[in-house]
């Protein structure tokens, strides 16, 4: 198994975490779910049935030989939703999504540290 080769496989087993995948040579390797589609995952089973037939990339071999697989990097990702003309950006039509929520809240708050920082270097004065 070379990391980054692309493989036919067979969906052998569902758990909650990931799904277990039968390799043309006989081996299996694990797809963990953050792995399994380019949207978040919260119901595997969603996505995958055992017996299925899936394309599944090698991202990584352990030491103890454990495979482990990617469904969604041996598919090229879905078009952003978000591209207008020529590829230009535009604004976002609905609510800011997590992503755009989570910049804005951690810019928020390292300019509030930088403030804290700032105030707490400045020398004291005693009375």
């Amino acid at each position: 198994m070379e990391i980054g080769s692309i493989h036919s496989g067979k969906v052998t087993g569902i758990t909650k975490f990931g799904a277990f995948v039968a390799l043309p040579d006989g081996r299996s390797g694990m797809v963990h779910i953050s792995e399994v589609a380019h949207s978040y995952v919260n119901d595997i089973r969603e996505h995958l049935t055992e017996g299925q037939e899936v394309t599944v990339k090698v991202i990584g071999v352990s030491p103890e030989g454990r495979v482990n697989l990617s469904i969604k990097k041996a598919a090229p990702p879905p078009p952003r939703k978000d591209a207008g003309f020529n590829g230009a950006r535009r604004a976002p039509a609905g609510p800011p999504s997590f992503e755009d929520k989570l910049k804005a809240f951690m810019a928020d708050s390292e300019s509030k540290m930088s403030g804290l920082r700032q105030h707490s270097d400045r020398p004291r004065r005693r009375k």
